[in-house]
């Protein structure tokens, strides 16, 4: 067991020690009691705004974490120490981020409609791994570090205990991540290592890798594809295991933590469990047939397609109508021994002319494009290739339509489309983007061979 884990359950031991079957109801909420040895933290009011639908729409990132949650350029003792003074709570909003950003593409691989019982998931999972930081290290949490930088396979940090695989660029020796083209994919450098939602990005992107093996390359179904990524991404396999105890102390482990988030209303406090914590708020979950709270739907490998924009044509008839009036004067002349009459007739005609005019209304003519400033800030970094994912991974919020004030727009669809070899927006741009920013190429400036 990590050191970190058993200190966990000694502070639960203390915060309980004051009363045996009683809660302590401190000023700041709720802690655990001894014969409930299976929790610990306080309760506390959400951080978002509880009016909004988070089925569909998420809780909205109160805390306004942006693609990073430290700058680029701080060292990494400067992230670490940001990372380690968040609370439980933050460390959980800092998940519901990643989650929501990328809502449509996790449904759908691992077949979950429900918003909250994903939330739930990734809180099993994040206790399992790091406690959800216990209340005291936030997401500043690293293990296998002792070989050396990106060493050992295993060697791994943040909530998730993301692990230096999920990186592109890291040692070619482990099996590569590639194939989740939806999710941006970060460069293995310690900027990125250390920033706690990078790392919750990874580490979720990780899980997707393995449900993606379970769905093409294992036929698997139902719960036995989150059950077998879970799995995947603690050992790197996740094949099918003939007995379920190769499931117990960590993929189902996992299930019952999230359901006792999900079920005793800990989403959004600062309330924390851990695995093996003993007591029947935990362990009425952890029975035989716990998966079948995940529900029934269906894992997918469904494409998350950008929303194309429609052009709109409209033609506008206008009818004119001109009227001449000609007058002719026909002379009548009668004679008669008295007088002479002479009658004027006026003859009155109408001409109509009909035009019809034709407008198009077509995207407004765009200047140059600056090439690779997806997000039009006038500067080209790793924020424009994450907006060229996000728009991909999920249209409805930040394609060219999307919900979210920061979505792409027509002119940095433009600018983003740097890759030649494939039309419109794809990965590949994001890719480049990021080759930019590495020195491996010199320009963005598309170049068509030949």
């Amino acid at each position: 067991m990590k050191i970190t884990k058993i200190c966990g359950l000694l502070t639960a031991a203390v915060l309980c020690a004051t009363s045996v079957n009683v809660m302590n109801i401190s000023e700041n909420g709720l802690t655990a009691s001894a014969d409930e040895w299976c929790f610990a933290g306080e309760t506390c009011e959400p951080l978002h705004d509880t009016s909004r639908d988070v089925q569909t729409e998420g809780v909205g990132n109160p805390l306004n974490f942006g693609e990073r949650n430290t700058p680029a350029d701080a060292s990494t003792a400067e992230i670490r120490a940001i990372n380690h003074k968040m609370t439980v709570q933050e460390v959980k909003y800092a998940l519901y981020k990643e989650i929501d950003e990328h809502w449509d593409l996790i449904s759908t691989r691992l077949g979950q409609t429900d918003r909250e019982k994903m939330y739930a998931l990734f809180l099993g999972l994040g206790s399992r791994e790091s406690t959800l930081g216990e209340g005291k290290i936030g997401s500043d949490h690293e293990t296998a570090y002792e070989d050396g930088w990106g060493v050992n396979s295993a060697h791994a940090y943040g909530t998730l205990q993301t692990a230096v695989t999920a990186f592109k660029d890291c040692d070619p020796k482990f099996m590569p991540e590639d194939n989740v083209p939806e999710m941006f994919q970060y460069s293995f450098t310690e900027s990125n290592f250390y920033d706690c939602i990078i790392s919750n990005h990874m580490g979720i992107r990780k899980i997707l890798h393995f449900a993606e093996i379970c769905i093409d390359e294992q036929d698997m179904h139902d719960y036995q594809v989150v059950r077998n990524s879970l799995k995947g991404f603690n050992t790197g396999w996740c094949t099918k295991a003939e007995d379920d105890g190769a499931y117990a102390t960590y993929a189902d482990e996992i299930c019952a933590m999230a359901q006792f988030y999900y079920y005793e209303g800990h989403l959004y406090d600062n309330v924390f469990t851990w695995t093996s914590a003993n007591g029947d708020k935990i362990n009425k979950y952890r029975t035989a047939d716990r998966w079948d709270w995940w529900g029934d739907g269906v894992p997918s490998m469904a494409p998350i397609e950008e929303k194309q924009q429609a052009e709109t044509t409209t033609t506008t008839s206008i009818t004119t109508t001109t009227t001449t009036t000609t007058t002719t004067a026909e002379t009548t002349t009668t004679t008669t021994s008295s007088s002479t009459t002479t009658s004027s007739i006026t003859t009155v005609s109408e001409t109509t002319t009909t035009s019809s005019t034709t407008s198009t209304t077509t995207p407004e003519m765009q200047e140059k494009p600056v090439y690779g400033d997806a997000n039009c800030d006038d500067i080209i970094d790793m924020s424009d290739a994450v907006l060229i994912m996000q728009s991909l991974a999920n249209p409805n919020k930040y394609g060219v339509s999307g919900s979210d004030s920061k979505h792409i727009t027509d002119k940095g669809l433009a600018n983003a489309d740097v890759d030649v070899s494939s039309k419109g927006l794809t990965t590949n741009d994001a890719l480049r983007i990021q080759e930019f920013l590495l020195h491996k190429i010199q320009s963005l400036e598309p170049v068509i061979d030949g």
